[in-house]
């Protein structure tokens, strides 16, 4: 029963928009954390659904339970695993077990439908068929993608090979495919579960969606870099970062929850990873300048956001509109802080900012305002063959969404420090290079003809001869000035003595 009281608390907070609901599971301290986030995912989508039947079987006032619990035992009882549950809750839903059959079966007899999904809002239906595939990222701390598909194709899978389209990923049965943006991404039918499968047990592979695989892959730092992991449990991020490090370099990972920072431990230590240092510590109290991270070069940022993106999290529901505006420019300020406070390391090269959120307010606006108050940054153009680009006027970030990209939604930016002084001479070359196209050449003051061939001679010498390594332009111009000189005098000096 503690799972539906957990779930049941959990939808509660949720509604009355206290936390993201993916933040709230993770906050939860429950001890099966997958199985507790799937309920809750499922009883918010189909909550509409639920509440009519509730009503209609007046089942709250049967049972005296309240609407959120009584909506998780519904749930489960008709569209999930069954009851997990037994004792005097068990026989109570039981026991009205035949009547909520029916009202379920009455609905889709008057909407005209066979599948539970087809009861559904429409903005929370997925086409047949169109649902989220399968996305394993293979821990090349561990194995390779090649030794992953030998091993995958022994068990029984049928690979493809590499995808060249979106559409290649809509798999069927038992076939896989290679990602075509991430190489070392593998791409399975959807719902293909490998929970109990060696290679994740083993940590061989890393179950994350491909939307969240890109801040790790695009931030790419070298091996032996400092790097710093600021909003990191539950972890999946701050592997494939290790991974991309190759294990070399120092990672450091804060999160304030200690049991998600433990439980973070385990997968980082399942997948392989050495290079992290963990910290129970508020982000923004980290002191940029403190000697442990004053060198510290790459930064991921995946501040807590509405959560908007997650298929399962769609907001369906008739909230109070003045209520989430509040709550979305609460969460705004909160990540231009996280963001203006990780520019301000004195050493860094590259932050990555990514949610998984779909409103501009938490993305495009909240990267908007940085840049502004931090001129001394820019945003580097990603993935020029990605579908789906940030809103105007920043398309030089990404977005991801069900239908363009076939994952969650997301957002991910990319900034860059870039020098003054680079800026002012790269203006400066620019400035000169007008100025020569600008200034006509003059005509030559002599119409000898043999000084015109010597012209031509060292035009011919200067196409024929190569200039040495390392030897500079203005060097090798100094010596055909003093070659040339020699020339004139010695020919000055022939003419003197036949006089």
């Amino acid at each position: 029963m503690a799972l539906y009281m957990k779930a049941a608390e959990i939808l509660q907070k949720a509604e009355r928009k206290q936390a993201a609901l993916k933040t709230l599971v993770y906050d939860s301290k429950f001890a099966n954390i997958k199985q507790l986030f799937a309920l809750v995912c499922e009883t918010q989508k189909f909550s509409s659904v639920l509440q009519e039947i509730i009503e209609a079987t007046r089942l709250l006032k049967l049972t005296r339970l309240k609407m959120p619990l009584a909506q998780v035992l519904v749930y489960d009882l008709l569209m999930g695993q069954g009851l997990k549950c037994g004792g005097s809750w068990k026989a109570v839903m039981m026991k009205h077990r035949s009547r909520l059959q029916a009202e379920l079966a009455r609905m889709k007899v008057k909407q005209k439908v066979s599948r539970n999904e087809d009861l559904l809002p429409a903005n929370l239906q997925q086409p047949h068929g169109d649902q989220l595939p399968r996305y394993v990222r293979v821990n090349t701390l561990k194995t390779t993608v090649e030794d992953a598909v030998d091993y995958l194709k022994r068990d029984g899978f049928s690979y493809l090979g590499q995808a060249c389209r979106l559409e290649d990923l809509s798999l069927k049965d038992r076939h896989f495919v290679r990602d075509l943006h991430l190489p070392e991404l593998l791409v399975f039918p959807p719902k293909t579960d490998f929970h109990d499968h060696f290679l994740y047990k083993a940590g061989h592979i890393i179950l994350q969606d491909k939307a969240s695989c890109l801040p790790a892959f695009l931030l790419h730092p070298p091996p032996g870099s400092q790097v710093l992991d600021a909003c990191a449990a539950p972890g999946n991020k701050t592997s494939h970062l290790a991974a991309v490090m190759k294990n070399r370099g120092r990672l450091f990972a804060f999160d304030l929850d200690a049991k998600r920072l433990a439980t973070m431990s385990t997968l980082l230590l399942r997948a392989g990873v050495t290079c992290q240092q963990l910290a129970n510590q508020d982000f923004l109290k980290v002191d940029p300048d403190g000697p442990q991270y004053r060198d510290v070069e790459f930064i991921l940022l995946d501040p807590s956001c509405s959560g908007s993106g997650m298929v399962c999290l769609r907001d369906n529901s008739s909230a109070d509109q003045d209520k989430e505006k509040a709550r979305l420019s609460s969460l705004a300020s909160f990540q231009l802080r996280c963001l203006n406070h990780g520019l301000r390391f004195p050493r860094l090269k590259r932050l990555v900012y990514s949610t998984c959120s779909i409103h501009r307010q938490e993305n495009e606006d909240v990267v908007a305002a940085c840049l502004q108050q931090n001129p001394s940054f820019r945003l580097v153009p990603l993935l020029a063959q990605w579908p789906e680009r940030g809103l105007d006027p920043l398309p030089q970030c990404l977005r991801a969404d069900p239908t363009k990209t076939r994952t969650h939604g997301f957002f991910v930016a990319l900034l860059e420090k870039h020098s003054e002084a680079e800026d002012g001479k790269r203006e400066a070359a620019v400035q000169i290079s007008e100025q020569e196209e600008a200034t006509p050449h003059s005509p030559p003051t002599s119409e000898n003809k043999p000084a015109a061939s010597e012209d031509e001679s060292e035009a011919s010498e200067m196409e024929e001869t190569p200039t040495p390594a390392g030897e500079t332009d203005v060097t090798a111009s100094k010596k055909r000035r003093r070659k040339r000189k020699k020339k004139k005098n010695t020919a000055a000096a022939v003419t003197f003595k036949a006089v």
